[in-house]
């Protein structure tokens, strides 16, 4: 797991701990940790984010003679990557679903992005989390687009005793979420996650009925899901999905797969929003909470 990026850091800071730290010595190495970044699933965007970070961060910088060059680049190169991932304002999840029992409403997520990501899983993972701090949960299945997609939401619900609210397939997917809304509304139920189509390619009706959603339901958060084995496209996803539909935030799934670890750095820059959460197996415990500062500090584990 994100070895890649592991390999292409304990490169970088090798060669820059022998360099004079000026720009003519610096730039040759940077652009090649740039090279290494982009192979390693970084958009070429945040390649040059961090890289000009480090070149700003690290020229002129003076080193005592006592003093430890490695160390001192090495934390220049974590506070780039840090920033990068500490990308908008992190919501705080119970206390907005807290917030909004108050005034006795129910809290409305909505989920996008493509097939194949992981999404209605991710779904019942976050349902499965919600429902163990207490909160009482519905899923709307606003995919009616998927053949098997509502009985894949079905099956979860089943084994996580949690009600699903369907219509048919075929059905306007807007009608749905505006329905699970209003039930969960009548009965008091505090979180509705919708769950709605992907398509394996860019499709503006996809997008349009995303809209369309989005506008019917009013979600009081919008969550892409995102495959970080997807590599670059991960980055693109994000934007389509940010500029067609507008997302607060994203979840990584099969990060625990990812042998390069790009995706995440691609996510958060190219969206300015922040990573929530993070899938790191098939369970549904298998959902963590994004910690920037922790995801660094595994990246950067044997980069001494």
């Amino acid at each position: 797991m994100l070895e890649g990026l592991r390999k292409a850091l304990r490169r970088a800071l090798e060669k820059i701990t022998k360099a004079e730290l000026k720009p003519k010595s610096l730039k040759p190495i940077l652009e090649e940790l740039e090279l290494m970044l982009i192979e390693n699933d970084v958009a070429l965007s945040v390649a040059e984010a961090i890289c000009s970070s480090l070149m700003e961060e690290l020229t002129g910088v003076r080193i005592g003679r006592m003093a430890d060059k490695r160390a001192i680049v090495r934390e220049a190169l974590r506070k780039a990557i840090v920033r990068i991932l500490s990308q908008g304002d992190r919501p705080d999840l119970e206390a907005l679903i807290r917030a909004k029992k108050e005034q006795g409403e129910p809290f409305a997520i909505l989920f996008v992005g493509f097939n194949g990501t992981g999404k209605t899983t991710t779904i019942a993972k976050v349902a499965k989390m919600l429902k163990d701090k207490g909160f009482r949960v519905v899923l709307a299945c606003s995919d009616t687009f998927r053949a098997g997609a509502i009985e894949q939401l079905e099956e979860h619900g089943r084994r996580l005793g949690i009600r699903v609210l369907k219509h048919r397939y075929g059905a306007d997917p807007a009608a749905v979420a505006y329905d699970a809304i209003s039930h969960a509304r009548a009965r008091g139920i505090d979180v509705v996650l919708i769950d709605t189509a992907g398509r394996v390619q860019t499709d503006k009706n996809l997008m349009a009925e995303l809209a369309k959603i989005k506008r019917v339901a009013e979600p009081d958060l919008t969550i892409l899901v995102v495959d970080a084995l997807a590599g670059n496209d991960a980055a693109v996803q994000a934007e389509l999905f940010n500029e067609g539909v507008g997302i607060d935030g994203a979840i990584l799934t099969k990060v625990d797969a990812d042998v390069r670890g790009g995706a995440a750095l691609s996510v958060a820059y190219v969206t300015g929003k922040p990573i929530l959460f993070v899938g790191v197996g098939q369970g549904y415990d298998d959902l963590r909470p994004f910690v920037p500062e922790e995801f660094v500090a595994m990246m950067f584990q044997g980069v001494e």
